[in-house]
């Protein structure tokens, strides 16, 4: 596949994301103009970039897919649900053809799914007509383009951009062909020509605009020189043409000619945004790690040489790789309503398959999360949202009975906490039978009959693989599978997950998510002769670990901290350290779940940036442990996970009890 060609399923991709929101605003809102204007839209730019890069078989579908929209448009027909539904299958089946690529003979291609879909659009537009609306006021425009040199050979057509703007009215085209060098010097592989046209259309310039969608690097000059619409002016006779601009032949039922000089064309449209491949940034994050630690290594070696000129320069060299680990990833950061925009889809095409009745709001969606762990969300959510449905929610009947509003509601939010990012997905439904659980747990061998254990203990149960308190199964769930692959997600992204429920009233779901995956700021310490890392995130604040405290021989401590008593875990005893008397020791005091607890590490080196690297298969289950990194020195230090060493602390702590 060519470039082209590639940067048009990318693009169309983009717009198929777009009309997927835009008919479930329409299904919402099916009177608004505004909407069906929209949809239009992306279906003639598909369908007219389609046939321009070989994708002939998509854009004859879409031809159809358009023409609903276009009788909706003059007032011939209505939307309504069915048309909704058969407008998000059809865009479906564009993504399907994008997937397979260009047609190999640029000829439509037979397809029994493809006909069915036309033939049910076209029983749908027999039935659909209404009262004829009013067409919308014509305007006219004079039009200026010339194409980058190198358009044809990346697969660009002119002839097909014209023809595209003759489809919106009547058009004039004039081909200008001043540019046009010698016989001897002609390159027959670089566009030296442009064209004006004189357009009367009553589409708007925004369908001119998506005609260049796909050349916004070409010289475009789009003007609209009379506020009122007009006729176009009589074109003068041919043969009083400029001989640099030779009339071109019709394109529409109107004579051609030389027309009035157009502006000069204005210059090349620049885009404020670039596509870039996610292996690129990854690439880039991958050296950008590397040169975090090598400048570890001059600090360390300046500070080793105490040369005054040498730590200046390392000042300088930290100063900026500080600044460019802040743009790149800033660059990989990305707004979760990417991920939100998804399930809006899932939650109609759920509800309306279990007889539900439910509405989807979304809240924090400008929050933005490193790409990765965008990619990684949507499998996890998925399964949280199914659950939320198909368990959670009552029927409309149950609702009634149970005095509750027959439409139910899912609220998905998303805010920024310190270095995390809180995901939380909230429904209204009846709650999870925390006695239901408990007796599934005990069946199941994971909790003994007599065990006391906390509500988020018991909650937690339904994340182990194939737990189920389903009675039947369902085309949806009941099969104990998902909930445990949120578990296993979250684990890899070194997030944790809560849950609250109250019977009768719903249940809420909070994914708690780093919000980069590759680099952090971090605080080195040393537990024993090993030096370990926390994340900065999680840290409040370091204090003096009191000597009385040094004598205890419990190992449930607490701590006054300005009137507040925090628990505080010795980390050496909870690794199997032997102890190391110590005069450094100290309390690094952590925030997890909104709970303080303390942390004794036998030194608190400082701040340090690190570079996270993977642990191997061997060592990744290992509980308490996120990661690994690579030190100034060349040696390596374990990265901790507070959350999970302050939770594994409390359940041996329980366990003891």
């Amino acid at each position: 596949m060519n470039p082209a060609a590639q940067s048009f399923v990318q693009e169309s991709r983009d717009i198929l994301d777009d009309l997927e929101g835009i008919l479930l605003e329409l299904e919402a809102d099916p009177t608004n103009p505004k909407r069906v204007d929209a949809v239009f839209r992306a279906l003639h730019t598909l369908k007219g970039s389609g046939a321009m890069f070989g994708f002939a078989t998509l854009s004859a579908f879409t031809h159809h897919f358009e023409n609903a929209y276009d009788r909706i448009r003059e007032g011939k027909a209505t939307v309504t649900p069915r048309l909704i539904q058969l407008s998000l299958a059809s865009r479906d089946h564009l993504e399907r053809m994008l997937d397979a690529g260009p047609d190999e003979d640029g000829a439509p291609a037979e397809d029994p799914a493809t006909a069915e879909l036309v033939a049910q659009i076209e029983a749908l537009e027999e039935g659909g007509a209404t009262a004829p609306a009013a067409a919308p006021a014509a305007e006219s425009f004079v039009i200026t383009f010339k194409p980058d040199a190198a358009a044809l050979k990346n697969g660009m057509r002119p002839d097909l951009i014209l023809a595209e703007l003759a489809d919106l009215g009547e058009a004039r085209v004039t081909t200008r062909a001043g540019d046009v060098p010698a016989l001897r010097d002609l390159d027959p592989t670089v566009c030296a020509l442009s064209w004006q046209v004189e357009l009367t259309t009553s589409a708007g310039r925004e369908a001119i605009d998506d005609v260049f969608i796909f050349a916004s690097d070409w010289e475009i000059d789009i003007q609209s020189p009379q506020a009122e619409p007009a006729t176009v002016p009589t074109p003068a006779p041919a043969a009083e043409a400029p001989a640099a601009e030779a009339p071109a032949a019709p394109v529409a039922p109107a004579p051609t000619g030389s027309s009035p000089k157009a502006e000069d064309p204005r210059a090349a449209q620049k885009t404020d945004s670039v596509r870039v491949q996610s292996h690129r940034l990854d690439e880039l994050m991958d050296q950008l790690g590397e040169l975090v630690i090598a400048q570890a290594r001059l600090n360390r070696i300046s500070g080793e040489l105490g040369d005054a000129g040498l730590a200046s320069t390392a000042e300088e060299i930290e100063r900026l790789v500080t600044g460019l680990r802040d743009i790149t990833l800033s660059i990989r950061m990305l707004p979760i309503e990417l991920v939100f925009g998804k399930f809006r889809r899932v939650v109609r095409d759920l509800s309306t398959e279990l007889g539900k009745s439910v509405t989807l709001e979304t809240r924090g969606g400008e929050t933005e999360v490193d790409k990765n762990v965008i990619d990684s969300l949507t499998e996890p959510m998925v399964h949280i949202i199914r659950n939320s449905i198909d368990h959670g929610i009552e029927t409309p009947e149950a609702r009634r009975a149970a005095g509750k509003p027959e439409q139910s509601r899912v609220i998905m939010r998303a805010r920024q906490s310190g270095g995390e990012v809180l995901i939380s997905v909230t429904d209204d439904g009846k709650g999870l039978d925390a006695e239901a659980i408990r007796a599934r747990g005990i069946e199941r061998g994971l909790i003994a009959a007599d065990q006391e254990i906390s509500e988020e203990q018991l909650f937690g149960l339904i994340f182990e693989p194939g737990f189920s308190t389903a009675k039947t199964l369902s085309s949806v769930s009941g099969r104990g599978v998902g909930m445990d692959a949120v578990r296993r997600v979250i684990d890899d992204l070194r997030g944790t997950v809560e849950v609250k429920s109250q019977k009768g009233r719903g249940t809420e779901v909070t994914l708690r998510l780093p919000l980069t995956l590759a680099i952090i700021d971090g605080l080195l310490v040393r537990v024993g002769d090993g030096p370990f890392v926390l994340p900065l995130s999680n840290v409040e604040e370091c204090v003096e670990l009191p000597p009385a405290e040094e004598t205890r021989k419990s190992g449930r401590s607490l701590l006054r901290i300005r009137d507040q008593l925090v628990p505080f875990l010795n980390l050496d005893s909870l690794f199997g350290f032997e102890r190391v008397e110590s005069p450094d020791r100290r309390v690094v005091i952590t925030s997890v779940e909104g709970r303080r607890t303390g942390l004794v590490v036998d030194e608190v080196i400082g701040q340090y940036q690190t570079v996270i690297k993977p642990l191997s298969l061997y060592h990744r289950g290992i509980e308490g442990l996120a990661g690994s990194t690579i030190l100034g020195d060349g040696s390596v230090a374990l990265i901790l996970d507070a959350a999970a060493i302050v939770k594994r602390a409390q359940g041996a702590l329980k366990s003891a009890a």
